[in-house]
């Protein structure tokens, strides 16, 4: 088991590591006890020469001097309590004129603070005005993981440093004793050291650099694919994103909140990834070697979870470091369709069949789930086959967060029909949901709502907001959090009033309170005829039978789990 000062001594090895990727060649330290794994790693580090300053304010303008004549980040270091705080002249200076520093403070443990320990405040919040990012990692682990998270935090703290909006980036850095190793020599474990990819870099708009170019080129060889996920689509993006998917024959797997999944799209349009994914065979054939990923986290934690440690090029124009694999390895800080044009005309296409495998996985998903839903009794799947058909071309279609987005992105697959889909997935909340429909409508975006009895509950007061809809928000009542049956929590002791919470919620009632039109339904020739009324305004209560929903749902995925045929 590794002891306590070999962890520390691996974390911050792990974090110097991306600094040094991200272009930080200098570390200013002041002596401190705190903050010696941090010095023992970097002492170990070839590439970054230290300048130890005994006074942490000097200390704290040497490193802006050195940012300001050489243009790139400089990393200073202090142990904990008031030390970083004698930077903040300095700090204050770097965020008004846009110098680029890492700043590192070290801390005692989460356990210490707020008890009166010795040398210890509250000190990760000591530069929030003026950082451009601050992080706390928390204290070193041995999970591989988390030290991946490190080089990633690394990496991107020198490229915020010295992004569009260059100044400070506050890294906290909690560290338990013993601070030492035991074997003070032993080298740092490997596994926070792969073959260090390009270091993240933003490109800021115009033509990148010719470093960049080649960089792109590096990265963008073999079998890849065009990650779309939530608010990926912009204007003018779609038909030229197609152009380069086609031009480099890989696939493009489109979120349903990409804005890209429905509509106008391309043979490369890739929407059933959730259901093949599931395979072990199509997980291990369709693995690729490179990502392009526009927009947000995907909903799919499947599709998340398989492209771990794939090496990424992230086009965001908003510079946002969406990267919950820790897995960026160039953001392009540019217009999207700009950087789509860009790419086709500078990356080799993929081997002719790889997009085929993709093209089969898909109509393979697409056979199995219209056989297998053909044979199932009335759930979720068939219910929101029947409200996407009722809803007009280009009209939209506000969805809860959890089962709601997740039944969407599992079963309403790639169509040409336009649909503007919405759903508040910055934060994943459940409340404010009516709310949120009501103010769709009144800004002019005519939308149905899919609500679950949970979102509705969490949000009563905002249903008297409805009364303005001239179409009905669909309230899928299926005994409360629903998504705790599909997670590990299921079948734990106390799980149905711990965890499931079914709401003692008289659904019907709560409309009339509140001025709605109620119609409660149980099955498809309900639901459709209560869509179709010429008074369908108000509130539609799809009553699921959860047991069912789940049987249906299960065996869906054990279907494409065992299934020989993806690839025939």
């Amino acid at each position: 088991m590794t002891d306590q000062g070999t962890r520390n001594l691996n974390w911050c090895a792990a974090l110097l590591d991306g600094l040094i990727a991200g272009g930080v060649a200098t570390l200013v330290l002041s002596p401190g006890s705190r903050s010696t794994p941090v010095i023992l790693a970097a002492q170990r580090r070839a590439e970054l020469a230290i300048e130890p300053i005994l006074d942490e304010r000097s200390a704290a303008f040497y490193a802006l001097g050195l940012a300001t004549a050489a243009n790139r980040p400089v990393a200073l270091l202090a142990t904990s309590g008031s030390a970083p705080a004698h930077w903040l002249p300095a700090v204050i200076e770097a965020a008004q004129s846009g110098r680029p520093l890492v700043l590192i403070s070290a801390d005692r443990p989460p356990e210490l603070r707020g008890w009166g320990a010795n040398q210890t405040i509250e000190q990760g919040e000591l530069f929030v005005p003026f950082a451009r990012e601050r992080h706390d990692p928390g204290p070193a682990t041995d999970d591989p993981a988390a030290l991946k998270m490190m080089r990633a935090l690394g990496a991107r703290a020198a490229a915020v440093a010295r992004g569009p909006h260059p100044g400070p980036v506050h890294i906290n850095l909690p560290l338990r004793e013993p601070l030492v190793p035991e074997e003070t020599l032993a080298p740092p474990a490997a596994q926070h050291r792969p073959t260090p990819p390009p270091p993240p870099a933003a490109w800021h708009g115009g033509a990148p650099d010719p470093h960049r170019a080649e960089q792109a080129r590096a990265l963008l060889r073999g079998r890849g694919l065009i990650c779309c996920g939530p608010d990926a689509a912009r204007p003018g993006l779609a038909p030229r994103l197609w152009q380069l998917a086609e031009h480099l024959g890989v696939p493009v797997l489109c979120d349903p909140l990409s804005g890209l999944r429905f509509g106008p799209g391309s043979p490369a349009r890739i929407a059933r990834y959730d259901g093949f994914l599931r395979n072990p065979g199509a997980r291990a054939q369709l693995r690729p070697d490179w990502v392009i990923a526009l927009g947000r986290a995907p909903v799919s934690k499947t599709l998340l979870g398989w492209l771990a440690d794939v090496p990424t090029l992230r086009i965001d124009p908003a510079a946002r470091w969406s990267d919950p694999n820790h897995d960026v390895a160039l953001l392009l800080d540019a217009d999207p369709a700009a950087c789509c044009d860009w790419l086709a005309e500078r990356l080799d296409p993929a081997p002719r069949d790889w997009l085929a495998h993709w093209q089969q996985a898909e109509r393979r998903v697409e056979a199995i789930a219209a056989e297998h839903l053909a044979e199932s009794p009335w759930c979720e799947p068939q219910l929101l086959a029947t409200l996407l058909a009722h809803i007009d071309p280009g009209a939209g279609l506000f969805s809860a967060n959890s089962m709601p987005i997740r039944q969407l992105d599992t079963w309403a697959g790639a169509r040409a029909t336009p649909l503007r889909l919405f759903c508040n997935r910055g934060a994943s909340g459940i409340d404010g949901q009516a709310s949120t429909l009501a103010g769709l409508n009144a800004a002019g975006v005519p939308c149905h709502g899919l609500l679950g009895d949970l979102s509705l509950l969490h949000d009563l007061s905002g249903l008297q907001l409805l009364q303005r809809l001239d179409r009905p928000c669909v309230v899928l009542n299926n005994g409360g959090g629903r998504i705790f049956d599909y997670l590990p929590q299921q079948g734990v002791e106390g799980f149905e009033r711990l965890w499931r919470t079914p709401p003692p919620l008289d659904i019907g009632a709560v409309a009339r309170a509140h001025g709605l039109a109620h119609h409660a339904v149980t099955g498809a020739a309900e639901f459709a005829a209560s869509l179709a009324r010429e008074d369908a305004a108000g509130i539609i209560e799809v009553r699921i039978d959860a047991e069912r929903s789940r049987a249906v749902h299960q065996t869906f995925w054990s279907r494409l789990h065992e299934d020989t045929r993806l690839f025939e």
